[in-house]
């Protein structure tokens, strides 16, 4: 039901032909998630952990391997040795692959990150300096090739170990390998054949609304003192960035980009709202002045194996969510709808791009954007427009069935995960958006 809706089932860009007419894309937003385990896979997170300390070490390390991979995003493979002592195993993560084997003496992993066909002594010391802050895993040089690897006797390869010591090893990887290519001149690219490239088509339609987020951000900014509502102003360039984040899904320089935007904001540096505000807003004047050649080779399609960022408590969600909605009243009662119904939008928003989510509250965040960005989803081919701009009206019904489905799906894991129909509003925008958002803070995600 889910995937008829929503599109969440992906598949390999060559078994991935043009959808036809009512199907729904298999296009994915957002970060990804790994605080989306089903029952099943934590059952298999606990036998790796009993089976570990038994000593039944390569047992251990199936079921390990079992707990990691996301069968929705095909993103581990896992090859046991016939002589059952060993393998070898590939980890997706973002525009990097983790490739490692085990045997009965080690356990070991690595990541190419960039060609260096000549020496580069700054590279070398920024590679030195960056081993300090590492913990489990460590920068080298094979050949002409600078990489990542992680190693451990196979001995003490516990399910913690090999779970913090791969986060570590892909994630910093996946970073690493866009900002060295970027500040050293030195350095290429490597293995990025298995990168999945999407139509030019829906490149086309993600670069379109790029602009005219941005555009309209920056309009609406216009039309409030500075000054006086930089608060607002903040909150709306916040907003946009995490939008940005969450449906166009960008990769690389793009991704870094918008990462700086945010990091201006929370930067802790003693500077005023409003300084802050002007140097985001010069960083989006930038973004929107990117050629289609320059935005183009950062819309990829990407597994993940590891989240970037850590769960919370729920109770972290509803204080972000319901922070942000107390600061919209002066803006409807000043008749500034748009930018009440973006602040509404930050606080969830928020919470998608620095929080390992539970895949329910995600699925809840994209049927939110959904009803607020319907235009650019039926631009991208799906089906059904759950609000409609230009005469106000939702599409109720369609809206509370998507609802259902999410709780439904996921009723087994949380089983008193439900939204209040009758609490939702659809008389505005604002309301819609605040009622939505309302429900999502006061959401049981206790789970079974």
């Amino acid at each position: 039901m889910l995937e008829k809706m929503f599109g969440w089932k992906r598949k390999k860009e060559e078994d991935e032909p043009a959808p036809e007419a009512g199907a729904v894309p298999a296009i994915s937003f957002g970060r990804y998630s790994d605080n989306n385990k089903p029952l099943v896979k934590v059952e298999r997170w606990n036998e790796a952990e009993a089976l570990f300390k038994e000593k039944k070490v390569y047992e251990s390390i199936q079921a390990f391997f079992d707990y990691l991979r996301d069968e929705g995003a095909d993103n581990v493979q896992h090859t046991p040795g016939a002589d059952g002592s060993s393998g070898s195993f590939v980890l997706s993560q973002g525009s990097k692959l983790v490739r490692g084997f085990y045997n009965d003496r080690i356990f070991e992993a690595q990541v190419p990150l960039a060609a260096m066909p000549q020496p580069s002594v700054p590279v070398m010391r920024r590679l030195l300096e960056m081993n300090f802050t590492l913990y489990y895993t460590r920068y080298a040089l094979q050949e002409d090739r600078l990489c990542m690897l992680f190693d451990s006797d196979i001995a003490t390869a516990s399910p913690s170990k090999l779970y913090y010591g791969l986060k570590e090893l892909a994630t910093k990887a996946d970073k690493q390998d866009d900002l060295l290519v970027q500040d050293f001149t030195a350095l290429l690219p490597v293995d990025m054949e298995h990168v999945q490239t999407i139509p030019d088509a829906e490149k086309e339609i993600k670069y379109t609304h790029l602009q005219g987020w941005i555009k309209e951000t920056l309009e609406l900014i216009e039309t409030v003192d500075a000054d006086k509502y930089s608060g607002g102003i903040a909150y709306l360039l916040l907003a946009l960035a995490y939008r940005i984040d969450f449906l166009l899904v960008p990769e690389g320089k793009l991704l870094l980009s918008l990462e700086k935007i945010v990091d201006i904001y929370f930067r802790k540096d003693d500077r005023p709202v409003t300084e802050k505000n002007q140097d985001m807003v010069d960083e989006f004047v930038k973004l929107a002045a990117r050629t289609r050649e320059e935005v183009f080779p950062y819309l990829f399609r990407s597994r993940y194996t590891f989240s970037i960022v850590l769960p919370q408590a729920h109770k972290t969600v509803s204080d972000a969510i319901y922070n942000a909605n107390q600061n919209i009243n002066w803006y409807k009662e000043n008749k500034h709808y748009a930018i009440a119904a973006k602040i509404s939008e930050y606080g969830f928003a928020y919470c998608q791009y620095s929080y390992s989510l539970p895949r329910p509250l995600t699925e809840f965040f994209q049927l939110f954007m959904m009803v607020n960005y319907p235009t650019f989803f039926t631009d991208l081919g799906f089906p059904v427009q759950y609000y409609n701009p230009g005469t106000g009206e939702f599409r109720q019904d369609e809206i509370l069935k998507a609802v259902e489905a999410i709780q439904e799906a996921w009723k087994a894991k949380y089983p008193d995960m439900k939204m209040r129909p009758d609490k939702l509003k659809f008389d505005s925008l604002v309301s819609f958006n605040l009622s939505y958002t309302g429900e999502i803070e006061f959401l049981n995600m206790e789970t079974k």
